[in-house]
Parts: C-alpha cells; sequence; structure tokens
C-alpha cells in the first residue's frame, strides 16, 4: 500500500506520501481501505517528534479514518467486508489501508456522506468521553470551549447545545466567532481583544463556567480557574500554550474546583471500546437527526497531507481539515 511517512521530525515537509507494508490483520481486528482521514493537532506534534505513537500502533500518522471493510479477523462480529464504517485509530489513518480493533470501529451515521466521516470519530469521542463522561457536564450548566472554531469545539459546541447546556466559546477571529454563533454559542469572546474570564462573567451574571474544555495548557491554568464556577471542573486536552505551569491551589479550592487530564490514543484498547460504544449510544442519534452537523473546512489529497498540516498549523480554518484518497 501507499502511506504517509515522516521521514524524521520536522516541518511538513517531512511528510512524504510512499509504498509501505500492508497491515496485518490480527484477531478482533477490521480492516479499513480508507477513504478519509481527519487530520488533528496530535498529527502535527508527532510530525514535529513530540508524540510518539503507542506501543503496537502504526507509525503512520492519523487518529480517525472512514472507508470500506475489507476483512475481519478471527472472533470479529457485526462488521463484514463492504461495510461503510469510520474508526477511532491509535495511528495509521494516513494510508490506503488500517487494521483497527473492532470495538473502535462505528457505522457511518445517518446523513453524512463517507468523506466527512473520516473526521468524526476522533473530536466526537474526545468531546464526548471529556466534557461529559469525566467533567459531567449537565443540562443547564455552562461549557466554555477554548478554541470554538477547531474541529473539537465545532463538535462541543454542537453536543452540549443538543443536550441542553448554555456555551461559550473563546475565538481568535469575528469569523469564527459567527461560525460558533451559527452552531448555537450563546456567548463569544474574542480572547484577542477581551479578558475572557472577566467576558464570561459578565455574561452569565458573575456565575463563570461550570465545565472548561481546554486546548491551550499552561498559558490558561490561573485564568481557567478564575473564569470557574463553584464546583466548576478543567478537562484540559492539549497544550498548545505549553506544558508546564504554575498551579495557586488556594485560587482552585476557593472554587471547590478539579483539574483533570485526558487522552485517547494511549488508552488501553477495552477503554476506547467503551467510549466508542457509549458515542455510538448517545452522539450518533444527534448526528443521525441533525442536532449536530460535523463542520469540514476543506478537504486535501492525502498525498499532499504537507499542505493540509501547513493549513492547520496557519489556524485560518474552521472545523476539520479532511485528507482524501
Amino acid at each position: 500500500m501507499y502511506a504517509i511517512s515522516v521521514t524524521e521530525p520536522g516541518g511538513p515537509q517531512n511528510l512524504v506520501w510512499t509504498q509501505a507494508p500492508d497491515p496485518e490483520v490480527r484477531a478482533g481486528e477490521v480492516l479499513i481501505d480508507v477513504a478519509a482521514a481527519g487530520v488533528n493537532r496530535a498529527d502535527v506534534l508527532q510530525r514535529q517528534g513530540f508524540y510518539d505513537p503507542p506501543p503496537g500502533a502504526s507509525v503512520h500518522p492519523g487518529l480517525e479514518c472512514s472507508g470500506r471493510v475489507v476483512a475481519v479477523g478471527d472472533g470479529v462480529t457485526g462488521w463484514r467486508p463492504g461495510d461503510e464504517v469510520c474508526a477511532l485509530l491509535s495511528g495509521g489513518g494516513y494510508a490506503e489501508r488500517v487494521a483497527v480493533p473492532a470495538g473502535q470501529v462505528l457505522p457511518i451515521p445517518g446523513g453524512v456522506d463517507l468523506t466527512t466521516a473520516g473526521g468524526l470519530p476522533e473530536v466526537v469521542c474526545t468531546v464526548w468521553s471529556t466534557v461529559f463522561r469525566q467533567a459531567g457536564l449537565r443540562a443547564g450548566e455552562t461549557l466554555l470551549v477554548h478554541g470554538g472554531g477547531s474541529g473539537i469545539g465545532t463538535a462541543a459546541v454542537q453536543i452540549a447545545k443538543a443536550l441542553g447546556a448554555r456555551v461559550a466559546v473563546t475565538a481568535g477571529s469575528a469569523e469564527k466567532l459567527e461560525r460558533c454563533a451559527a452552531l448555537g454559542a450563546d456567548i463569544l469572546i474574542n480572547y484577542r481583544e477581551q479578558d475572557f474570564p472577566a467576558a464570561l462573567r459578565g455574561a452569565t451574571d458573575g456565575h463563570g463556567a461550570d465545565v472548561v474544555l481546554d486546548i491551550i495548557g499552561a498559558k490558561y491554568l490561573a485564568r481557567n480557574i478564575d473564569a470557574l464556577a463553584p464546583n466548576g471542573r478543567i478537562t484540559v486536552i492539549g497544550f498548545q500554550g505549553g506544558a508546564t505551569g504554575e498551579l495557586d491551589f488556594r485560587a482552585l479550592m476557593a472554587k471547590r474546583g478539579s483539574i483533570a487530564s485526558a487522552s485517547l490514543r494511549a488508552r488501553p484498547a477495552a477503554e476506547k471500546a467503551e467510549i466508542v460504544a457509549s458515542v455510538r449510544e448517545h452522539v450518533w442519534p444527534l448526528i443521525a437527526d441533525g442536532r449536530v452537523r460535523p463542520v469540514v473546512d476543506r478537504t486535501v489529497p492525502m498525498h499532499d497531507a504537507a499542505e493540509a498540516h501547513r493549513v492547520m498549523e496557519a489556524s485560518g480554518h474552521t472545523g476539520k481539515i479532511v485528507l482524501v484518497r
């Protein structure tokens, strides 16, 4: 097969479309002929040499894909060759074929085409496992989403609104904020022009955020605590603003707040399968009935993954960038 390989850690030019060994399908796995693959910040970190695949995972980037089943391993039930599916991966999405544990495979949700589905599993599983399963966002509470125009952000806004929460977003341009408003965001904060804790308190009668979904990390740590409502919960899924920060426990304790972090890639297959099953039960119906709409900024040929990474690093996109074969 052909796949994107990282020739050496560095810039986008180090992503090369080259021949690679076909994946072997082991017991309990499904082999997918890839039609599309979502691009994620984690892929950029892997290309730069900061996020190695977990042991046993494909060395090729790509944490989600869509396509058609071409073979199933021993013991697999529920999937058969020809099925159109999407899947949560530990790696290997930037390729013509990928093998994945059967528990991480999902049907294409109703109303979604095969290409768009390639950018769904990673973002939806991330949002569901952190905002709802970990932080326990409930109807009537306020969610603050940093990077509201990102793939994660556009999914979080819609799922939270569909389940009855009030949603605040931060973004760096009026255009992105307008897109977030169109998806249902209630409170729009331009982080380049406004102090987001003050803006959020002003828009919530001083209450703040019950849950914060944070992709920034260290740079926002103190201000996220400042923005918290009493008994608020911060869930950190990225560190674009730094990985090491200083925590003022007095400020956190004054809010009776909590901070948790999460990632999907290194979780055991059984945990991923549980998250995928929960997403299929709770989120797939929201997509099928139109309350949640996948947002794709653009598609890029898979062999030109370098261009997709340049677009992502420029941060001018809204929603997902999807590679297509």
